[in-house]
């Protein structure tokens, strides 16, 4: 999905082309889900965490490229914002004390990326949006990442909606803004949790997926500011749906499909999301490989389906399936995308446990929770908690209408206990990360709370809204670094 591109601007042949391609790919794919051998060793996860750069006043840093340079680690790679990077961290087991182990590993990656982005000048920040970038620093082109694939993807947009990009958010103070290109987008920063699955596993773990995603959202919210606004609790969930939609007024009136889609209905095969997806989606990168994939497949081989997998990048879901190959062999899975990058290296593997626990008790029920559950309640779930994270009420079948902190303490934590013993993850490492969860609710604070909190204090003591908002994000620096808990974190 983070394949670069040849093209910027498409000609209706090569639109024309592309739509039978990625049909002729939906085909082969459908075949392979009857006959093919899948990947689906189990439990195997991948994490990517998208990260922010800021120079020492803790303003966004414009220099992503000469960071990675500097870095030298292809584990790192652009993301569309140049004051923006990834990292991608390898598939492995969730067993035993293996988290323990990724933290450790974490942490000496990041502490080193750290080291070499301060020689160009820079520091790198975990956080779902960054609080200090304004529109200013949006303006011209220096905001985007060097890339066909970006430029491409920026120009697509634009010319699907016709018209300049409308950001109108309420929150607790709202943001009514025009932009002229895909900047906004820039500012979502977010951990995505990968898991492997059989095909035939697929509909009830992606279904649990969606039941728990706004519960999740609650947990681990990260980024109530924008542009110096206090939004959401996690703004990011609107700022991507308004940032990148292609539709103008009418189309949206005429109740055409979102490309950021929470979706509308419980799946029976990972088959419903590709064929939604061809179905409904026209193509913003349309280009055609050389792979015939028929030909692929009867001939014994693994196809790539290029176009089907690039137009999939395109179609963000918030739990979106994933095919790919890696070496000769076929797999998929559910990537998580849910969740905004940080606070610290614990607290985003405290997020990932609890997902992976609570996902995997779900997904085993006898008589799935989403039976007893409509679909777009668990979306009415979702929205709610990304607009009062900690302090939203949502629906839980058999539970009826509960707080976060009790329907997560009563019912969701000793499932996630559960589901990581039967991952096969130690129990002390099940302790140590669920306790963070337990942490935030008795607390009450997760990473947008101590944000709120600590600028609040800011404000009390008179400074501005741009100075209350850099003094806190020194102060959040200060807190990632020590990778305490942000529910532990002291405010100013």
């Amino acid at each position: 999905m983070g394949d670069e591109v040849r093209d910027v601007v498409y000609s209706r042949e090569q639109r024309l082309l592309y739509r039978e391609k990625v049909q002729l790919c939906l085909d082969v794919f459908e075949r392979m889900l009857g006959s093919s051998t899948f990947d689906a060793r189990k439990p195997l996860t991948g994490l990517e965490v998208e990260l922010n750069l800021v120079d020492a006043g803790y303003q966004p840093h414009l220099g992503n490229m000469a960071v990675l340079e500097e870095i030298a680690d292809p584990a790192f790679q652009t993301e569309l914002g140049a004051y923006n990077i990834e990292m991608n961290v390898p598939p492995r087991s969730l067993a035993a004390d293996a988290y323990p182990l990724l933290e450790d590993d974490l942490r000496a990656i990041l502490n080193e990326a750290e080291a070499k982005a301060n020689r160009t000048g820079a520091h790198i920040v975990m956080i779902g949006i960054l609080p200090t970038l304004m529109v200013e620093h949006l303006q011209g082109s220096a905001w985007m990442s060097p890339s066909a694939r970006y430029a491409a993807l920026n120009d697509s947009i634009l010319a699907a909606r016709g018209e300049d990009i409308h950001l109108d958010i309420s929150g607790v103070e709202r943001l009514d803004v025009l932009s002229p290109s895909l900047a906004p987008e820039s500012a979502c920063t977010s951990v995505q949790l990968h898991l492997q699955v059989d095909p035939s596993d697929f509909a009830p773990t992606w279904n649990a997926a969606q039941v728990l995603a706004g519960p999740q959202l609650a947990l681990g919210a990260n980024s109530p500011y924008f542009f110096g606004r206090e939004l959401w609790r996690e703004t990011r969930i609107e700022l991507f749906a308004q940032s990148t939609d292609t539709r103008p007024l009418e189309l949206k009136n005429q109740g055409v499909r979102p490309r950021v889609w929470f979706g509308e209905r419980w799946i029976t095969s990972i088959f419903d999301l590709f064929e939604e997806n061809v179905r409904y989606f026209p193509a913003l990168l349309p280009e055609v490989s050389d792979e015939n994939p028929v030909a692929e497949f009867e001939a014994g081989r693994a196809p790539r389906l290029q176009e089907l997998r690039l137009h999939n990048g395109t179609i963000y879901r918030w739990n979106r399936p994933v095919y790919d190959v890696v070496d000769g062999q076929p797999h998929v899975r559910v990537e998580n995308r849910v969740l905004p990058a940080g606070p610290t290296v614990i607290d985003i593997l405290a997020n990932a446990a609890f997902y992976y626990g609570v996902l995997r008790v779900l997904t085993e029920e006898e008589r799935p929770v989403w039976s007893n559950l409509t679909f777009p309640t668990a979306e009415e779930n979702f929205v709610d908690c990304a607009r009062r994270g900690m302090d939203a009420r949502v629906y839980w079948p058999g539970v009826g209408e509960v707080s976060i902190d009790e329907l997560v303490l009563r019912r969701l934590l000793p499932m996630a206990h559960d589901g990581l013993e039967r991952w096969g993850v130690s129990a002390d490492a099940a302790a140590r990360y669920l306790g963070v969860i337990e942490g935030r609710c008795t607390t009450g604070r997760n990473g947008a709370g101590w944000q709120v909190a600590a600028v609040e204090r800011l404000e009390a003591r008179g400074l501005d809204r741009t100075s209350a908002l850099a003094g806190m994000l020194e102060r959040y620096c200060e807190g990632m670094h020590s990778n305490d808990p942000v529910h532990t974190w002291p405010l100013p």
